[in-house]
């Protein structure tokens, strides 16, 4: 996977005589899963033209990179570190934008989340403490609303806890889906320890009853997890938007500097490109207290990382 790069261009010559599958080895496309192709018919028995051009992933940066700072002074700083995308945590136990902030404002939302044109919000992470479930869905419509005025067009949201029954939560996820689906939206639900997604299975079993429904992988839960660094390969199909940062393999080791844990991100990069992925790779460094190492420095240096190898 490789950011956008000139096209590719391709001519058939008698195309009547060759079916797609049967095209002159010469015209090998690359690899179908990272492509993009548009067609051109020029006539019956004329060329075809076909440019094909390599799927597009960017690495965006979390506002929770800067939590401690003000929601204008973090996105100033994510853009300072040349980002071009941001991932907008919008949690009610949050530092930044609340979803009882957006529900009562949206417009003022969609102002508060934009500092130029550098810096566009390009995914929402979103926690939704509200009970009452009319007040639960008000509050992600609006959010939904938020995300269409903003071109955002991913919102994840944490799956149940454990001890919540996997047949509730299909049926609360396939309503969610529905709704989020009515305005346009991609529906995710992260890879997290403490819920029903913290194992890969159980999350490969969620998408595969809830039609529609995508996975927000965080690996770091999956190594310092109980699944313990087992393979979680069966995930990558599913996989709508990646959270990242570097993680040892315990709880106390969730987050460390970058280069000195067990996140393989090639590795990740590789499995997801097999799925054609082209979306975000968001570097989600959490702005922990007393953290033994400067968080801009972190977040820069994994960007640098993550674009060298897409």
């Amino acid at each position: 996977m490789r950011a956008p790069s000139p096209s590719h261009t391709l001519i058939a010559a008698d195309f009547q005589r060759h079916s797609w599958r049967s095209l002159p080895a010469r015209l090998t496309l690359p690899i179908a899963d990272s492509l993009a192709i548009s067609g051109v018919a020029l006539g019956q028995n004329r060329a075809i033209v076909f440019r094909c051009r390599e799927a597009a992933v960017y690495v965006a940066c979390s506002t929770l990179c800067f939590a401690r700072h003000p929601l204008e002074q973090a996105l100033r700083m994510i853009a300072e570190l040349e980002f071009r995308k941001v991932d907008v945590a919008i949690h009610e136990s949050g530092p930044h934008l609340r979803p009882s902030q957006v529900v009562q404002d949206v417009s003022l939302a969609a102002q508060q989340i934009r500092i130029g044109p550098t810096l566009t919000p390009a995914a929402f992470s979103v926690e939704i403490a509200a009970t009452d479930e009319t007040e639960f869905r008000r509050q992600l419509k609006a959010i939904c609303q938020l995300a269409r005025m903003s071109a955002v067009s991913v919102l994840t949201i944490p799956a149940a806890p454990l001890g919540q029954g996997l047949d509730v939560e299909v049926r609360r996820l396939k309503d969610l889906v529905r709704l989020t689906g009515a305005e346009g939206l991609v529906l995710t639900v992260d890879t997290r320890m403490g819920t029903l997604t913290e194992l890969p299975e159980t999350a490969v079993d969620l998408c595969k009853r809830v039609s529609g429904l995508g996975l927000t992988l965080d690996p770091s839960h999956y190594v310092a997890g109980p699944n313990q660094g087992k393979s979680f390969d069966a995930i990558y199909r599913y996989v709508r938007h990646v959270h990242l940062r570097d993680t040892g393999r315990s709880p106390e080791l969730f987050q460390v500097r970058v280069g000195q844990g067990e996140i393989e991100y090639g590795k990740i990069i590789t499995g997801l490109s097999r799925f054609g992925y082209d979306r975000l790779l968001t570097v989600d460094i959490r702005d922990i207290a007393d953290a033994p190492y400067a968080l801009d420095a972190e977040a820069r240096k994994l960007k640098y990382l993550l674009e060298s190898l897409i």
